[in-house]
């Protein structure tokens, strides 16, 4: 539909899963992309993958100078940025009182402190053209509480008031900032989760009123949405893409 036209979208953590998926539907939709992972050989490989309107760079966005970088390679190489997906995210699960400070602070350093890096970098050059769309990975961990996945939970939380005040702060310039809060996706790292014990596939189906996983691509599509005109009044929001999880509360 190229309903991303002639737009420059930068998405990080999209060497997989729901990144990976979301960069795709972007070139799909007319844009021009940048896509991330902390390893250049993937960042690469994956630029190689998507098609020539797509370029590769390899930064760690848990630290502004990645961030930084994602940001300067889109202005570089297409001489723009229109939207920005910080995607880039980690998860432990374990008891909270096992947490070592490390996992602590790398959790929240990559699903919170990146998020707001990208969005800083990225809204720094949005604010100059006075235009442009940032949308945060956020999770019905943003809402509902699962037990061992205390860091995971508190970033996705963070990621749901940034969210508001950076739309708050941006909109008249002309800047949106959303969220998307997925829930159960079948990604590498949730069927990782399930190979290892920690998570019951089984049951999450029975517990989605809609019966089984997302696609990545269904997030993909609200990300798509979300970037396009088509939402050009909606700023401040998360759109919860879960299949009926949060709705559900029968036992």
């Amino acid at each position: 539909m190229n309903r991303l036209a002639g737009r420059v979208a930068a998405v990080t953590g999209s060497s997989r899963g729901i990144g990976r998926a979301i960069a795709a539907a972007f070139l799909a939709e007319g844009a021009r992309v940048i896509v991330n992972s902390r390893q250049a050989e993937a960042a690469a490989a994956t630029a190689r993958e998507l098609g020539s309107d797509t370029r590769g760079v390899a930064a760690d966005v848990s630290m502004p100078e990645g961030a930084q970088a994602v940001v300067q390679a889109a202005l570089e190489t297409f001489g723009r940025l229109d939207v920005m997906v910080p995607n880039a995210g980690i998860n432990i699960v374990k008891p909270a009182v096992d947490y070592a400070p490390e996992e602590w602070r790398g959790i929240l350093a990559t699903n919170l402190d990146g998020v707001f890096y990208c969005a800083q970098a990225a809204g720094r050059a949005m604010l100059e053209q006075r235009s442009g769309s940032i949308i945060s990975i956020a999770s019905v961990l943003s809402y509902s509480a699962f037990p061992q996945r205390a860091a995971y939970a508190a970033a996705k939380g963070g990621l749901l008031m940034l969210t508001k005040v950076l739309a708050v702060e941006w909109a008249a310039a002309g800047v949106r900032v959303n969220a998307i809060a997925p829930g159960y996706v079948a990604t590498d790292m949730v069927k990782g989760l399930a190979g290892e014990g920690k998570v019951d596939l089984p049951a999450v189906r029975r517990r989605t009123p809609m019966g089984r996983l997302a696609t990545p691509e269904e997030i993909a599509k609200a990300a798509v949405f979300l970037a396009s005109d088509e939402a050009s009044f909606i700023t401040g929001e998360t759109l919860v893409v879960d299949g009926g999880w949060l709705a559900y509360g029968w036992v």
